[in-house]
């Protein structure tokens, strides 16, 4: 199973880093997982050796998308990251817990992809990883994909 507690995180994770095993971090809704999600998650992973998603809980993807969301409920989420042979950790974050998380992790490499540059990714996570030094990845997102995007299409048609 990949889904893990914090305490989990912290024993596997020490123990990667002991034999010098580069730690990726992402986080996210992945709602309605589609090609965008699949591209930024494979990107990440070319970045280190361990992949770690922070999946936002249920309540946490209604605080920032809205009353509607998430499409797909959490358990369901889980279970289609944990599917991917490219992610190695899931945890699931409240809402505005990803930095805490982060400090205690303090993974190698942060990624956030899609439309995001260095001002508009999380400030306060963006603080933490630089404070002790962690590296800052976004690379370009799959044009045309994202799942406030495929949720207006289907309305539209």
């Amino acid at each position: 199973m990949k889904l893990k507690t914090l305490d989990q995180l912290k024993i596997i994770i020490d123990l990667h880093k002991s034999h010098r095993k580069k730690i990726v971090w992402t986080n996210g809704c992945f709602d309605l997982l589609h090609p965008g999600h699949i591209f930024s998650l494979e990107k990440a992973k070319e970045k280190g050796d361990i992949l770690i998603v922070g999946l936002d809980s249920d309540s946490s993807v209604r605080k920032l998308k809205g009353f509607n969301r998430p499409i797909i409920q959490e358990e369901y989420r889980i279970k289609f990251l944990e599917a991917l042979s490219f992610v190695d950790y899931i945890i699931i974050i409240n809402f505005n817990e990803a930095k805490y998380i982060i400090k205690e992790l303090m993974p190698d490499i942060y990624v956030k992809s899609g439309n995001y540059n260095l001002d508009t990714i999380n400030q306060e996570e963006r603080i933490v990883v630089e404070d002790y030094g962690g590296e800052i990845y976004i690379p370009k997102g799959l044009e045309g994909f994202s799942t406030t995007d495929i949720i207006k299409k289907i309305k539209n048609e």
